[in-house]
């Protein structure tokens, strides 16, 4: 009975039990690889484009969640703007601390 009680509630729970760090690889392919190197390896394709693995080493990671919410609008004109949802920053947040050079 405990079991299925425990697979129900799996079940029900749903994306709220997905991989935040998952989730913001996904948005990181989908919307930042085609100039930045998003891996903890590899040259971004656009030489200006800092790897997000070497973030922290300009700005606390965790401090991008403001810039996310609001909207990171940058001097650069192929930077596409964003304004994320908080669960996508979470996600996307999450994402770039797994990936940090340290």
């Amino acid at each position: 009975m405990i079991r299925l009680a425990l697979a129900v509630a799996l079940v029900s729970a749903g994306p709220a039990l997905a991989d935040p760090i998952a989730e913001g690889e996904r948005f990181a392919e989908a919307n930042c690889a085609r100039c930045h190197a998003i891996g903890t390896s590899g040259e971004s394709p656009l030489p200006e484009a800092p790897a997000f693995r070497t973030l922290s080493q300009r700005y606390p990671v965790e401090q991008l969640a403001e810039a996310l919410a609001e909207g990171i609008v940058t001097a650069h004109p192929d930077m596409p703007e964003f304004q994320l949802e908080p669960a996508q920053i979470e996600a996307f947040l999450a994402y770039l601390e797994s990936i940090q050079a340290r």
